[in-house]
């Protein structure tokens, strides 16, 4: 494992099967120089064991440098389980889970992600109380999905004014590619601000109900990206940006909710000498781990989480800026900057 393409120093990899469940997991603890590794759990129909791997320790590391750039006091994690699950056994899978989660002692914390809903993590939280997501106590925490799309739009609008020179999003034109919980709840934030929206899902049931809420324009998957637009927001699984979609990109931003966005560093390359701007993924969509994050830790009310998740929009407006004053790509500085802060706790344990 430790000549894998996606290990970046992580400090520990689980591998769970549950015979009784079928349950089988990997749960990658990145880094808890800062605290506890959160991350939530994705479920999803993987080719293989080890592409559930490289997805468990790429999303892990980016859940590193996600809550050290929000300012959070907690490390990176990210559990995968490998689908199908019958819908009659999601219950009991997990509870499991939640029993795995509970035999790292801490060290990780669970909550929702793609594949995964509220539900399945009440059913861990029976067998476990790392796990966030679940509840909204106090007005704090609950679905995440909300406060990641909240976050996102925040983003938009700092890039859209650097950029685009727009003081508000009346008439911008935006390409959101994957309209579920997240790029559902962005749409229609989107849309109440006068953003003009073309989609694209897998899902015909769920892109036909965001066109008919918001008023926007289908378009085939394979043309999203492209689209006439000014904006284009990756909202589906990472890895969208290749450098030869980078190249065809007709947007002047591009900031979405996905995780891991670029394929490969070279897409940033050909996104930065085209002249357009990439909000890293990992700035822009944190939002959600705000929320929940507030929830595990306590301590907070929904007026702080919500204040917390819109300085989201000024932390973009500085990393731009730096980007064209330092001319850098705007993910390099990123990275640089949250490795030096996990590097600074670490030495200071």
């Amino acid at each position: 494992m430790f000549d894998h393409d996606g290990y970046r120093g992580h400090e520990g990899v689980t591998w769970i099967s549950d015979a009784a469940t079928g349950l089988k997991a990997v749960i990658a603890v990145h880094s808890s120089a800062l605290g506890p590794a959160m991350g939530g759990c994705r479920l999803w129909h993987y080719p293989s064991s080890s592409a559930a791997l490289t997805d468990a320790l790429r999303l892990s590391h980016g859940m590193s440098l996600k809550n050290a750039m929000a300012g959070l006091p907690l490390g990176g994690g990210k559990a995968v389980i490998l689908g199908p699950v019958a819908p009659e056994a999601r219950t009991a899978l997990f509870e499991a889970f939640g029993v795995a989660v509970d035999g790292l002692g801490g060290r990780y914390v669970t909550a929702e992600d793609v594949g995964v809903s509220v539900a399945d993590m009440a059913a861990a939280a029976r067998r476990t109380r790392h796990v966030s997501g679940v509840t909204a106590a106090g007005g704090v925490g609950g679905d995440p999905s909300p406060y990641t799309a909240r976050g996102v739009l925040r983003g938009i609008e700092a890039a859209a004014a650097r950029v685009l020179g727009r003081g508000d999003l009346d008439g911008v034109r935006v390409a959101v590619q994957g309209v579920g919980h997240v790029g559902g709840a962005l749409c229609r934030l989107l849309a109440g601000q006068g953003a003009q929206l073309v989609v694209a899902d897998t899902d015909r049931a769920r892109l036909d109900r965001i066109c008919d809420e918001t008023g926007a324009v289908p378009v085939a998957l394979d043309e999203v990206l492209e689209a006439d637009v000014d904006v284009v927001a990756p909202c589906a699984l990472g890895g969208a940006i290749t450098a030869e979609v980078a190249a065809g990109i007709r947007a002047r931003v591009v900031a979405g909710a996905a995780n891991n966005q670029l394929a490969e560093p070279a897409a940033g390359t050909v996104l930065r000498k085209r002249g357009i701007a990439y909000v890293p993924d990992y700035v822009i969509n944190a939002g959600g781990i705000i929320a929940v994050g507030a929830e595990y830790l306590g301590g907070g009310n929904e007026a702080s989480v919500m204040a917390d998740v819109d300085a989201i929009g000024p932390r973009i407006s500085d990393l731009l800026a730096r980007a064209d004053a330092e001319d850098t790509a705007p993910e390099i500085l990123a990275d640089r900057r949250a490795e030096e802060i996990i590097v600074a706790a670490r030495a200071a344990r």
